[in-house]
């Protein structure tokens, strides 16, 4: 070994040892007669002290090394006269007694600290120098430690992990996926996964009745920050199982994860319905670290005001003890951020309740009292504001939303360190897509009704089909959807007609999905799953804004490996082979 011990691992009990490190250099400082170099390696970083009076040559040396060279040190432990407490190994230092440079280092692009100098763009080119720093290397190494725990929990409860094709078979369904040209058929395409959902099925169709896998996923997507066009799920599936069955587990796996991990406990998860979050919250991961229901001043209507009384919906919200800082100023700030095309408000209604009464946007429209018993029918007290949007219902509640979060970010509503979990219940199975005129599964076309709209499936009637409630369940914490499931559907008959509704024909569904069909005919158990986004749990137990730090190597916003340049040319000898080109 070149070391015999880490940089971040010496303390004063090692005091008068010979030690060996490796590493690269962090800083040096020359002060006269003393070299120090500061010696980091991924576990932290020690002083190591040369002495010109000692060891002139030695010391010559060491003040050749620049920024990140790579060198290894032999020496004693000795304890420092000044002591530096914010650093672990700060109350000790390695009087050097060798020193050998084992690679050289051009001066790096920007600062391996943690407030760096360097941009992203920058940073993604060099991305083996960012990995160096602290914030990128913590949150690795935090990615680790999530994996790890996820497997021990896992194993502990009979689970097996298996793994499944990266090469499949195309469908049309979810997003787009990535198509890779087979050189030995000709004309024929695999694709990339989008999930492993009809393999890890079929597996339970095999009696692999309890399945995980730590899996990579691909989806040709528009990308943010929480999402990449390759990511990782952790995948799951049970057999002989019902929806409350795979609540308790993974309820049971996200609590062992937070408490290991974080040392949180997260008590139980409450739950709530598809249509309540929608109604409640307008969408349907609802952050429920804070209040801030809607409400529908529904009152307002008949008095003359147009804009409410031909408007298909009215909600607000409640903004408790915020009417001394809701000024002027701040409402007419408000008022434009949700006009702005990425929310689409026509603009907002104020109400403010001090102790002088009520102030509004449509005073003129409405008596003091009229105002006044509004605000108190929604639990509206002295030192509130209320917050009202109109227009088209599922536009307003999209608004809604939008605006109650910014509120909540805006003026600190947001505890901090505060977890809020929840089960999300009961989607709808399809969803109507009105430019193609035809249903899509809301989930995935394998999701089963719930038992009690199971008889509507046999149904043409649109508004009827419309209403079938999924067995599907996502897990929120912090408006952030970490994974979603579902019971899925186990027989052939009911698959064939799901098909059916989603627009395929016999034919198409048969030469899509006929291998799972085929299954389902040899004794298919009834199971159900479920599957986690390992980058978006990452990110959600860290208070984290972005997925792309937990990614050794991520791709950008137009899904570009900045470090290797991909996606790049092919080479034309290369598609001649796979029949492309002539």
């Amino acid at each position: 070994m070149l070391r015999s011990h880490h940089c971040g691992e010496l303390r004063l009990v090692n005091s008068g040892q010979i030690v060996r490190l490796a590493g690269w250099v962090q800083a040096t400082r020359n002060l006269g007669g003393l070299t120090f170099i500061d010696l980091r390696d991924r576990y932290g970083i020690t002083q190591i002290a040369f002495n010109m009076d000692d060891r002139p040559a030695l010391c010559e040396k060491a003040r050749k090394c620049g920024r990140e060279y790579v060198i290894q040190v032999t020496g004693i432990v000795a304890e420092r006269s000044s002591k530096n407490p914010n650093r672990p190994t700060g109350d000790i230092e390695i009087i050097a007694t060798e020193l050998t440079i084992l690679n050289a280092s051009k001066v790096p692009p920007f600062t391996i600290e943690d407030d760096t100098d360097g941009g992203e763009d920058i940073r993604m080119k060099y991305r083996y120098l960012d990995i160096r720093r602290n914030p990128v290397k913590n949150k690795i190494m935090f990615r680790h430690q999530v994996a790890w725990h996820t497997r021990n929990f896992m194993n502990s409860r009979d689970f097996l992990e298996i793994e499944t094709p990266y090469l499949i078979k195309s469908t049309p369904e979810g997003a787009r996926d990535f198509i890779v040209p087979s050189r030995m058929n000709l004309g024929q395409w695999y694709a990339l996964p989008q999930s492993p959902q009809t393999f890890k099925q079929i597996l339970m169709v095999g009696g692999m009745d309890k399945y995980f896998q730590i899996v990579r996923c691909f989806r040709d997507e528009d990308l943010r920050a929480d999402r990449q066009p390759e990511f990782t799920q952790i995948d799951c599936e049970m057999a002989f199982v019902e929806r409350e069955d795979i609540l308790n587990t993974f309820e049971e796996m996200m609590q062992h994860l937070f408490k290991e991990i974080l040392n949180i406990d997260l008590g139980s998860f409450p739950r709530m319905s598809y249509d309540e979050a929608m109604e409640n919250y307008g969408n349907d991961k609802p952050d429920l670290r804070f209040e801030m229901k809607f409400i529908s001043p529904d009152n307002l209507r008949g008095k003359g005001f147009q804009v409410i009384d031909q408007s298909e919906c009215i909600r607000g919200i409640v903004v408790k003890g915020l009417e001394s800082v809701f000024t002027n100023k701040e409402i007419n700030d408000l008022t434009e951020w949700v006009k702005r095309p990425q929310i689409g408000a026509k603009g907002m209604i104020y109400i403010k309740y001090s102790t002088e009464g009520v102030k509004s946007s449509i005073s003129k429209f409405y008596t003091e009292t009229e105002l006044l018993d509004l605000a108190q029918t929604h639990q509206a007290t002295q030192g509130d504001v209320i917050l009202i949007l109109t227009g088209k219902k599922s536009d307003v509640l999209k608004q809604l939303s939008e605006l109650r979060l910014e509120v909540a970010r805006r003026y600190n509503l947001i505890p901090p360190d505060s977890f809020k979990p929840l089960w999300v219940l009961d989607f709808p199975l399809h969803e109507w897509n009105e430019e193609e005129q035809r249903f899509f599964a809301m989930h995935h076309p394998f999701t089963s009704p719930i038992p009690e709209d199971m008889h509507k499936m046999n149904s043409d009637d649109h508004d009827v089909i419309a209403s079938i409630r999924a067995a599907a369940y996502d897990l929120v914490i912090n408006g952030t959807e970490l994974g979603g499931g579902s019971i899925r559907i186990h027989d052939r008959t009911l698959q064939s007609r799901n098909f059916e509704l989603l627009g395929f024909s016999a034919e198409e569904a048969e030469r899509q999905f006929g291998f799972i069909l085929g299954a389902f005919e040899y004794g298919a158990p009834p199971h159900g799953g479920i599957a986690f986004g390992l980058d978006r749990v990452c990110a959600v137990m860290q208070g984290s804004s972005t997925i792309r730090d937990y990614i050794a190597f991520p791709k950008n916003n137009m899904g570009r490996d900045m470090m290797i340049d991909a996606p790049s040319e092919i080479d034309n000898k290369q598609l001649r082979e796979l029949g492309l080109i002539k």
